[in-house]
């Protein structure tokens, strides 16, 4: 199942004024900040990696995977939109303790062929 543009819009919105984005992968969204990737939006559902600072925010029983075959992250539920300051902490604090993503080196450009 497909998320749908609104959602994600919707859960941006929740998540303002914070330095976030979502990027389309498969049908589904990474969710960005800072420029690191903290989560995914599967199925219509806000999914958080976990990091050390996640129990404080979730328990065992949010964890689940995004799609079939996927680690597990913690699922947010949709009740706990409504608390936005502590939905702001958790992603901005899963951010703080992921590292930078590693740069990747420039493609080399390919030699033209003179015939």
């Amino acid at each position: 199942m497909s998320t749908s543009k609104d959602t994600v819009a919707r859960i941006l919105e929740q998540l303002e004024p914070l330095d976030v984005r979502a990027r389309a992968m498969f049908g589904e969204y990474g969710l960005y900040c800072d420029e690191k990737v903290v989560g995914l939006i599967c199925g219509d559902v806000l999914y958080v990696k976990p990091t050390e600072i996640s129990a404080e925010f979730g328990s065992d029983a949010d964890l689940a995977p995004p799609y079939p075959g996927a680690k597990e992250y913690y699922r947010v539920p949709e009740e706990r939109f409504h608390d936005v300051d502590r939905l702001h902490a958790f992603i901005q604090r899963t951010a703080d303790a992921l590292p930078l993503p590693k740069k990747k080196p420039p493609k080399k450009a390919k030699p033209k062929v003179q015939n």
